[in-house]
């Protein structure tokens, strides 16, 4: 039996633009409609959980978990600059309350991705009043569930842009281009910049100083809130030859980012697989190895790997915010999320200081740009009907939270 230290935190985690629905004021619903559009499908009614909320957080509290992550959506709560919409920040304030009315630990993610259309078309991150806006809609937030929430996430996987930018999916402007003329043209702004759209290299620049400032709001205004942010960290390997590209990445790319935590109260790991690295460049996944609905490679054993790591690099608390997978194969499904909490009581037994484990995602939700296809989630959804279904894993995850080890 392997037992977690007491107060562990085990919960679920979604994003709101993947679950509440008709989400019309931000970026990605315009992105959505756009003509040409990279998107499979658009999210619109997602899971309905903005109305939901209440059931999907009942569903947690009886399988057993003890924290929710969530995210505010800031363009509901500022769908036009400088306008906050009292009754958005009412509607996330009662969602906070009811999740600490249910025994259970609020997570609040500030930015998951999606950003108000102004925000956008004004240049996103890479403007340059970008990071005190953002500051601003953090202070808002502080006053408004300081009271409730338990930690808070001030971006969603922080690095992400730059990644995707580097590894060569958002370098392509001929396949990219179509689209962004079409969204700049959609919103009438030619400086129109979302998260992974834009300037990527002034965004990341911007973000760095958007979760400073925003640390610093949420300090001022809601003292002894245990702050941080998530970053997107594979397990980066290499075969011989291929220890200087995976290094050169690995400090572009993650180490870049975790240098802006000093100060922080904990970093989110966000770890679904590995990258391997040959003298070359990135291997691809051999054809005879599992993967994932994403196109991962099936393994769990990188969780580990990337808590280790960061641990090491930061000296700072770890919490687990997103660890899943995306798979039709709900026993593939528990076995991978066993072998990754295996690695996570390992870096436990050495001492790691390791808070917590959120998996993702609660929800069959919109997986961004590849539509309603990946299921990641521990309850299925029909969107049609809105009707939730619970997974096998779930009560099998739920068990574990409840016991706290397994």
């Amino acid at each position: 039996m392997t037992y977690f230290p007491e107060g562990f935190i085990w919960g679920t985690a979604t994003a709101a633009h993947q679950v509440e629905g008709n989400n019309t004021a931000s970026d990605f619903w315009l992105m959505e409609h756009t003509n040409p559009t990279m998107f499979k499908e658009p999210s619109g009614d997602a899971c309905d959980q903005y109305h939901l909320y209440e059931r999907d957080v009942m569903l947690l509290k009886e399988l057993g978990f003890n924290a929710y992550r969530f995210s505010v959506e800031w363009a509901r709560v500022e769908p036009e600059k400088g306008e906050i919409s009292n009754a958005a920040l009412e509607h996330y304030r009662r969602m906070t309350a009811f999740v600490r009315a249910q025994g259970l630990t609020p997570i609040v993610t500030l930015h998951h991705f999606t950003s108000p259309l102004w925000f956008a078309a004004e240049g996103g991150f890479a403007s340059e009043d970008g990071p005190e806006h953002f500051a601003h809609y953090a202070s808002v937030m502080a006053d408004v569930l300081g009271h409730d929430w338990g930690h808070v996430c001030t971006i969603n996987e922080i690095n992400i842009p730059l990644r995707f930018f580097h590894d060569g999916m958002l370098a392509d402007q001929s396949r990219l281009a179509p689209f962004i003329e079409a969204a700049q043209k959609r919103c009438g702004s030619d400086q129109f910049s979302s998260f992974f759209m834009g300037d990527i290299e002034a965004a990341a620049e911007g973000m760095k100083r958007a979760h400073r400032l925003a640390v610093k709001a949420i300090r001022r205004r809601a003292p002894g809130t245990p702050v941080g942010v998530t970053l997107a960290i594979q397990d980066e390997q290499a075969i011989e030859g291929g220890e200087a590209l995976r290094d050169a990445a690995r400090a572009r790319c993650i180490d870049a980012f975790l240098d802006v935590t000093k100060g922080d109260d904990f970093v989110g790991v966000q770890t679904y697989s590995r990258t391997v690295y040959g003298p070359s460049g990135k291997l691809k996944v051999p054809d005879d190895v599992e993967t994932t609905q994403m196109g991962y490679e099936f393994y769990p054993e990188s969780l580990e790997a990337t808590i280790r790591y960061t641990a090491a690099y930061t000296g700072l608390p770890i919490i687990v915010t997103e660890s899943g997978i995306g798979t039709e194969d709900d026993m593939r499904r528990e076995a991978y999320v066993r072998k990754a909490l295996e690695g996570v009581g390992n870096c436990l037994a050495d001492g790691i200081d390791v808070r917590g484990y959120c998996y993702w995602s609660m929800l069959d939700n919109f997986e961004w740009m590849l539509g309603y296809v990946p299921t990641f989630g521990l309850i299925a959804v029909d969107r049609i009907t809105q009707t939730r279904t619970v997974k096998p894993t779930a009560h099998w995850l739920g068990a574990i939270a409840k016991n706290n080890g397994f």
